[in-house]
């Protein structure tokens, strides 16, 4: 079984920054593919980014340029950072991990993400 950990969030005024990490522990697939999802009201949800253990990374093109994906693979943790934050990335940022050996997605308690004018 996996368990994730997320820390960071919060509110921020616009072009501001955040940092967001989210830890994997348990039975953990040295395959991983860990990122984040979001869901604001009214809208559907939406993969921001993800990144594999070997550190592929893949961005929405709403945040590419701005936010940045990293990883520490030893540690099975994955981070966020968000700059030039916007009031359309307000949201709630759920992490996600994902198993290719056992074809499982494991959904952290996710945080809120707020940017105000």
């Amino acid at each position: 079984q996996v368990e994730l950990t997320e820390t960071g969030g919060g509110t921020v005024q616009v072009g501001g920054s955040l940092k967001l990490s989210c830890a994997a522990s348990g039975w953990v697939d040295e395959y991983w593919i860990m990122g984040w999802y979001r869901q604001a009201p009214g809208k559907s949800r939406e993969e921001v980014a993800h990144i594999t253990a070997d550190g592929i990374e893949r961005y929405l093109p709403a945040v590419k340029g701005r936010f940045t994906i990293t990883r520490d693979a030893v540690k099975d943790t994955i981070f966020l950072q968000m700059n030039g934050l916007k009031p359309e990335d307000t949201a709630f940022y759920i992490c996600i991990y994902y198993s290719p050996k056992i074809a499982t997605d494991i959904y952290g308690q996710g945080t809120q993400i707020t940017v105000s004018q």
